[in-house]
C-alpha cells in the first residue's frame, strides 16, 4: 500500500483498531498507525495533511 491507497488503508485501520473512533485520532498518531500496517510500503515524506485527511474521512465512512 502507498499513501494514495486511502480506502485500503482505512479498511486496514478499521480492522486493526476496531475500538478507536477515527474522528478523535490526531494526524501524528494516524501517520504512525498507517506506517505500521502490514503491507504498507511508502516513505513518510510522501505524506501530507491532505492525504491524512482523506484517510481519516475514508476510515470514518468505514466505521459508520
Amino acid at each position: 500500500m502507498k499513501w494514495t491507497d486511502s480506502l485500503r488503508i482505512a479498511e486496514s485501520l478499521y480492522d486493526t483498531h476496531p475500538d478507536i473512533d477515527p474522528k478523535t485520532v490526531r494526524f501524528t498518531d494516524l501517520m504512525e498507525w498507517v506506517m505500521a500496517l502490514d503491507g504498507f510500503n511508502d516513505l513518510p515524506e510522501h505524506c501530507g495533511e491532505k492525504i491524512l485527511e482523506a484517510i481519516q474521512l475514508a476510515w470514518i465512512d468505514e466505521a459508520e
